[in-house]
């Protein structure tokens, strides 16, 4: 058996004790009445291996000089800005957005202040228990929904956190009262936007909202707190009009709490922009629809008017509209829903979105320039227009009729304009008994030319293309009858239909719209103009619209809108159309899209006015007295 008290024998004798051996002895103790062999406890290590863990020691301690060696003196910088990173808390200071004027400096669109309730997820207790309590008091203190604020939390990659905004001056002060609760937490003042008459201008001047999470990843140098224009003039120059942000730069502990203040940058203001818009033109032509709408099957319409010598845009309405102002305070599931299920879409911008409208007759224009520049027919050029038209119809072999609204007789292009004569724009568009039409490619070759079936490039978000017939093999004459009158496989936006008659006004130059007229400072100090722009020049001769020109005066004189155009102050031209819908009520009648284009004064226009009203039933009259309210307006408003 082992001695468990030779160790302390050999020590008296002034031997040296291994280490191994205390070891041994201490095993032996507690082993005790087991039999213990010293051989199995003595396996020293080999040298190979005591190398091995010697050099991976240095090789690690290596490393960390290594690395120690380059945070100090290569990564000096970056790491300092980390750390300083770590030590500051940056408060975002939202800059005055720049307003919005109409062409008289009536101001459309203000700032107000606004406060935000916004968390640091960073700055946070680190406890789920802890964060979770914060945020339930934060639920029942601000009436919003704890399992969504949570949801937020954790799904929402930004290190802030928007809780509520624009809260109430209730809110404010209990938040205020409450704050040290809130670790992490802290009440933002911001700015929102507050529109005048929210829904008289919101197509064309759109609104702000916060930031969306989307938006937040996409943009650089937004926070979570800050408003961005979303559609209309607000989303296109929202560049200019935002400014720069400033901040407060807060300097906190390691815990993560502010401790005190280091600086404040200060935000600077964004340009202001004025517009070509008339208030009162815009205000006149809502009243007068709305009339309509309350006379009539309509409850849908588009207005739109524009500088003919510039290609401003005086006056943009689709209606029904919605109020702007309840996107920039924050608009509420409930009313975002209300807004989505409306069948009337009053989100929608009529008039310059989708693939627009058929034209109806006031496509006619149009196809009497080609006439007359592809030598098809002359100003003094005399068609005899049947009540009907009947040709064979290359599939059936039988014959298809085409008939007028009423019989004109004899006519040349001014009558056939004045009173929108079918059966003439059948026979100079497809052709005959012998006369050779225009046929379908010239009649799209020149319309195009106007601008339709492109993007007339107005500075609004969400414009349309509006859409031309394609031709294939199961073209035939019939549609080519169709198409000259504005009917069939066709459509434009009712901005193309303005960009292409003040073309016809001014002379021959196709103006790219613009609703921004020029940028101001805070001093209403003129900063830049915005030139016109020019998309297209020369391609109709001068005379060809002159003739033209004298047409639509006729249909005022002596034509569709005599009774209504004729009294103006001012001599005007205009053109009406009705396009069929493929609609029918149950008296037997159809819904038809009603237009009227006009522009005055005829010597020298400066206004060229569009206005179409959808399923306007049979026999009603829609867009006429629009156009006269709005012109006998504008030109008596001095």
């Amino acid at each position: 058996m082992f001695d468990s008290h030779s160790i302390y024998k050999k020590k008296q004798a002034g031997e040296e004790i291994e280490v191994q051996e205390i070891l041994l002895d201490n095993l032996t103790q507690r082993k005790e009445g087991e039999e213990f062999s010293e051989h199995r406890m003595e396996l020293p290590l080999s040298d190979t291996i005591l190398r091995v863990l010697y050099g991976v020691f240095l090789f690690m301690v290596a490393i960390a000089l290594v690395r120690s060696f380059q945070f100090q003196v290569f990564s000096e910088d970056k790491m300092h800005q980390a750390a300083e990173k770590n030590a500051v808390r940056n408060i975002p200071l939202a800059p005055n957005r720049g307003v919005l004027y109409d062409s008289s400096f009536l101001q459309l669109a203000f700032n107000k202040p606004s406060f935000d309730f916004v968390c640091d997820k960073f700055s946070m207790p680190s406890t789920p228990k802890e964060k979770e309590g914060i945020l339930r008091a934060a639920s029942l203190l601000l009436d919003i929904s704890f399992d969504e604020l949570k949801d937020e939390i954790q799904e929402n990659l930004a290190p802030r956190i928007l809780v509520k905004e624009n809260i109430s001056h209730e809110e404010l002060v209990l938040l205020e009262s409450r704050l040290t609760e809130f670790q992490g937490c802290l009440v933002q003042e911001n700015i929102r936007r507050e529109y005048i008459q929210g829904d008289l201008f919101s197509h064309i001047l759109g609104y702000t909202a916060k930031v969306s999470a989307k938006e937040f990843l996409e943009l650089q140098g937004y926070s979570v707190t800050d408003q961005v224009g979303k559609v209309g003039v607000e989303k296109t120059y929202e560049e200019l009009l935002r400014g720069n942000p400033g901040r407060i730069v807060l300097s906190r502990d390691a815990a993560g709490k502010i401790v005190g203040q280091k600086e404040i940058i200060a935000s600077e203001q964004g340009t202001s922009l004025v517009l070509w818009l008339n208030a009162g033109l815009q205000e006149r032509l809502v009243e007068s629809l709305e009339k309509v709408f309350s006379q009539t099957t309509a409850k849908k319409g588009v207005a739109v008017a524009m500088n003919p010598k510039t290609g401003g845009i005086l006056s943009l309405v689709s209606l029904p509209s919605f109020d702007a102002n309840l996107f920039a305070e924050g608009i509420s599931q409930k009313e975002w829903n209300a807004l989505l299920q409306n069948p009337a879409s009053p989100l929608f911008n009529r008039a310059i979105s989708g693939i627009g409208y058929p034209t109806g007759s006031v496509i006619k224009p149009l196809v009497g320039v080609a006439a007359l520049q592809e030598g098809v027919i002359d100003k003094d050029t005399s068609i005899f227009a049947p009540l009907e038209i009947c040709v064979e119809n290359i599939y059936t072999k039988q014959d298809e009729c085409f008939r007028d609204w009423e019989f004109h007789g004899i006519s040349n292009i001014a009558r056939a304009i004045a009173e929108s004569v079918n059966t003439f724009f059948y026979i100079i568009g497809g052709g005959y008994e012998g006369f050779s039409g225009l046929g379908p490619n010239r009649i799209k070759e020149y319309i195009e030319r106007f601008g339709w079936g492109e993007a007339t490039g107005v500075d609004l978000p969400g414009e349309g293309r509006g859409i031309l017939p394609e031709f294939d093999e199961n073209w035939r004459l019939g549609d080519t009858y169709h198409f000259a009158i504005g009917q069939g496989p066709f459509a434009v936006t009712p901005i193309q239909v303005a960009t292409a008659f003040s073309a016809i006004a001014n002379g021959g130059i196709l103006f790219v719209p613009q609703a921004a007229y020029k940028l101001v400072d805070g001093d209403r100090n003129t900063l830049a103009v915005m030139e016109p722009n020019i998309k297209r020049e020369g391609f109709v001769d001068a005379k060809t619209l002159e003739i033209i020109r004298k047409g639509m005066r006729q249909t005022v004189t002596a034509g569709s809108a005599t009774g209504w155009l004729d009294s103006l102050p001012v001599k005007a031209a205009a053109k009406t159309g009705t396009a069929q819908t493929g609609r029918t009520a149950s008296g037997g009648k159809d819904y038809l899209h009603s237009w009227t284009v006009a522009f005055a004064p005829i010597e020298n226009p400066e206004i060229v006015l569009v206005v179409m009203v959808e399923d306007l039933l049979e026999g009603q009259v829609g867009t006429l007295p629009v156009a006269r309210d709005a012109l006998q307006w504008y030109f008596t408003r001095n």
